[in-house]
């Protein structure tokens, strides 16, 4: 099986002359058929140098269960083959060859045993050991006093999955203990001779290790719990072959539907990856319940487990239909995909993971508390800003022909073309052409020399919104009062002009024709006015008497 994420462990455990070929299911010229997988072993003979030994075999495959259990993941390996090709052999070898299951034993121990010293960890062991015999469950751990006709039964827990009812669980400390419940179990599992194996077994095993890790991460507990199924299936075999009769030939249908309810639900299990996300994976059924041994190995063969498979095949050519079948078995296999996640406590993984939305949140906050604090400081910089400019600055409009000075407190206006350039020569300072040495009051229309340079018009727009009130008043008020203002301020500008006479020449000239053209306009407005004046002095008497009776009805 393929979990995701985790590297490929199907495996052809071989025990055939031919070597596995790159390419898989092909058919060649000849006739022969290649497979491949992600590993082959040979283990027929000693002397050959392809031998491969049962240390390499636990180096290989047993070191990723361990690996896998101790970073809270479930684990799966089972040997499928036909009868006497060597899967009990495999899975639990002999005294003086052992095999996967106690090696996997052992190296567990020897696992804990090292963290045991460097980590604060505890750790807790449980293991259960059940044989399928005609598909009924029975306990290996406990003695056979009585035979239990109907079995145990299997239930499935909405959360934890298919489990047998009252399946003993031991507890163990060591290695030696798990020692003695395996030689417990293997006694009393259902074995028999027949025609192609001396000890065939007549039952599917499952060894289940329960484990569990414990700690204290960042002063919050913590706890995992991987189970381990270690499976010994029976062999597939054929009656004519094996010569069973009575009680050996209903056994051998037993294990036959069985093992072909597993290849029916690892082919609808391959045919979901095949299909991808279509439609149709939606309606795939996958028939877990047709067998006791595919509904207890629900989780493992198609859910949360890293599962490795290990298909062994015999090299006797009469064999040759149950080799080609179990390679086919392997193959279709191969294109399972399974999904492991790390089996913890769900409240203390709801904890933990509150405890990181806390911690995320709060980081958010300072972020914004920061960001706030700083809008604060621009926003109070802006209106000081703000402030100033309203106060300082002069607002320029422009109307027509002419300049508009929006600002409402007393301003000077540069008189010369270009002020940055004139400078100022010596320290005198002169309004309306009279030079002041003490603080003056300026008024509208003042004329200030700065030095020998800089001249500059005095603006008031308190003074001259109250002139304009003035104006107002009449067109004779306003001729006069304009009149006066551009003498005043012609007056002011000649005396300073007095003083500079050269470079002041074109201002003069300037100002005087602005003069000029006011007086005439102020002229020519009398005119007009007198005329008006003498147009109604001349109207008749009855005229005026009509009017007036007119005016009262």
């Amino acid at each position: 099986m393929r979990p995701s994420g985790w590297f490929v462990k199907c495996i052809e455990k071989e025990r055939s002359r031919p070597q596995p070929s790159p390419v898989g299911g092909d058919q060649l010229k000849d006739g022969g058929k290649t497979f491949s997988y992600d590993f082959s072993y040979d283990s027929t003979d000693r002397g050959r140098p392809t031998f491969i030994s049962q240390e390499r075999i636990f180096h290989d495959l047993g070191s990723d269960v361990l690996k896998a259990a101790f970073e809270g993941f479930n684990a799966c390996v089972f040997a499928y083959g036909q009868t006497g090709s060597g899967k009990s052999y495999t899975m639990m070898g002999h005294t003086g060859d052992k095999g996967l299951i106690p090696r996997i034993c052992e190296g567990l121990f020897c696992e804990i045993s090292r963290r045991g010293k460097s980590e604060a960890v505890s750790f807790r062991t449980e293991v259960s050991y059940l044989e399928i015999y005609n598909e009924r469950v029975q306990d290996l751990l406990k003695k056979k006093t009585t035979p239990t006709y109907g079995g145990l039964r299997v239930r499935e827990h909405p959360r934890d999955g298919p489990y047998v009812e009252n399946l003993s669980k031991l507890l163990v400390h060591n290695h030696s203990d798990m020692e003695d419940l395996i030689i417990l179990g293997n006694a009393n599992r259902t074995t028999a001779s027949t025609n192609m194996n001396d000890l065939s077994s007549r039952s599917h095993a499952i060894f289940t290790i329960s484990f569990t890790q414990a700690w204290f991460d960042a002063e919050l507990p913590r706890e995992t719990l991987s189970k381990i199924h270690l499976v010994d299936l029976a062999g597939s075999e054929r009656a004519d072959a094996t010569l069973t009769t009575g009680t050996r030939l209903k056994e051998g249908a037993s294990i036959n539907k069985s093992l072909v309810s597993l290849g029916t639900v690892i082919s609808a299990l391959a045919d979901l990856r095949v299909g991808g996300q279509s439609s149709k994976k939606k309606q795939t059924f996958i028939p877990y319940r047709d067998s006791v041994l595919t509904w207890l190995l629900k989780d493992s063969l198609g859910g949360n487990s890293l599962t490795t498979m290990i298909a062994t095949v015999s090299p006797a050519d009469v064999n040759y239909g149950e080799t080609l079948s179990t390679l086919r078995y392997a193959s279709r296999a191969k294109n399972i995909v399974n999904s492991p996640t790390v089996n913890e406590d769900g409240s203390v993984k709801v904890i933990r993971e509150l405890q990181e939305e806390v911690t995320r949140l709060r980081q958010l906050l300072e972020e914004a508390n920061q960001v706030l604090a700083l809008t604060k400081e621009w926003t109070s910089k802006w209106g000081e800003t703000q402030s100033i400019l309203q106060e300082e600055t002069v607002a320029l409009r422009k109307e027509g022909s002419g300049v508009v000075l929006g600002c409402q407190l007393p301003h000077l206006i540069g008189m010369d073309e270009d002020l940055l350039n004139t400078g100022i020569d010596g320290a005198l300072c002169s309004v309306n052409g009279s030079v002041v040495t003490d603080p003056c009051q300026l008024t509208q229309g003042a004329i200030t020399q700065l030095g020998k340079g800089t001249i500059l018009r005095f603006n008031h727009p308190t003074e001259a919104a109250q002139l304009r009130h003035k104006r107002q008043r009449g067109p004779q008020s306003d001729v006069s009062l304009s009149l006066t203002d551009m003498s005043k301020y012609t007056e002011n500008l000649s005396k300073v002009m007095l003083q500079n006479q050269g470079r002041m020449g074109e201002l003069l000239n300037q100002q005087e024709v602005e003069l000029q053209q006011v007086q005439e306009s102020m002229n020519k407005r009398n005119r007009d006015i007198k005329g008006l004046s003498k147009e109604n002095s001349r109207a008749p008497p009855h005229q005026q008497g009509a009017g007036e009776n007119s005016g009262r009805d």
